[in-house]
C-alpha cells in the first residue's frame, strides 16, 4: 500500500453557531412578549369596566335626585320648586337637602355630589322634532306652547338634577381611562314637575 498518502477528513462545520441553533428559552422569550400584550388588554378592560360602573351609579343618583325633588315639591303651593320649596319660605320641605340625601343614599354615598347650579328648573315644551325646548322663565309662566310650535300643549315645569362624582383609575399611568386624564364623572337628569 505504497502510493498516495490518505489524507484524514474533517466532518464539515455547520452552517450556523452553536448559540443560534440553540431554540433553548423561547417559550419563555414568546411567553413574555404574549403575557406583556395580555396585561395591557386585561389593565384596560378593568379600568373600562370600572369607569363604566361607575358611569351608570352616577346616572343612578341624578335620576334619583329628579324623582326626590318630584316627591318633595309637586304640589302646586311649593311650584317653581327652586323659589318656593325651601325651608327659608317656610315650606315644610327643602329642595337641595332633601336632594343631596336622596343621591348620597345611593351606591355612591357622600361621594356623589350635587353639581354647582343645580337642581335647575324651568318651562318646557316638547317641539315638533320630539326636543324639550324652554319656552319661558320662571317668574313667568307661558300659557301655551306657542314658542315651540304647539299651541295645543300646555308647558310643563321641569327640573334638572346634575350629580358628579369623582373616578380614580385604577392604572392611572397605564390604562386609555387614565392616560386621558377622566377624573370625574357627571350625569344630568330631568323630572317634570307639573
Amino acid at each position: 500500500m505504497t502510493g498516495t498518502p490518505r489524507v484524514k477528513q474533517t466532518p464539515a462545520l455547520p452552517s450556523r453557531p452553536g448559540f443560534v441553533r440553540d431554540d433553548r428559552g423561547t417559550a419563555a422569550i414568546e411567553f413574555a412578549a404574549v403575557s406583556t400584550l395580555l396585561v395591557v388588554i386585561l389593565g384596560n378592560a378593568v379600568d373600562f369596566g370600572l369607569y363604566q360602573s361607575r358611569s351608570m351609579q352616577v346616572q343612578e343618583a341624578a335620576q334619583v335626585g329628579a324623582q326626590t325633588a318630584w316627591k318633595t315639591c309637586n304640589t302646586t303651593n311649593l311650584l317653581p320648586a327652586t323659589q318656593n320649596c325651601t325651608t327659608s319660605n317656610g315650606a315644610a320641605a327643602n329642595l337641595n337637602a332633601a336632594v343631596t340625601t336622596a343621591i348620597q343614599s345611593t351606591a355612591l354615598g357622600t361621594r356623589a355630589t350635587l353639581a354647582s347650579g343645580y337642581p335647575a328648573e324651568g318651562y318646557y315644551c316638547v317641539n315638533s322634532s320630539g326636543a324639550l325646548e324652554s319656552v319661558g322663565s320662571l317668574s313667568s309662566k307661558p300659557t301655551d306652547c306657542s314658542a315651540a310650535g304647539n299651541a295645543n300643549a300646555s308647558p310643563g315645569d321641569y327640573v334638572q338634577i346634575a350629580v358628579t362624582a369623582a373616578y380614580s383609575p385604577v392604572f392611572p399611568g397605564f390604562s386609555v381611562i387614565g392616560l386621558r386624564g377622566l377624573t370625574s364623572i357627571s350625569s344630568t337628569s330631568w323630572m317634570r314637575l307639573e
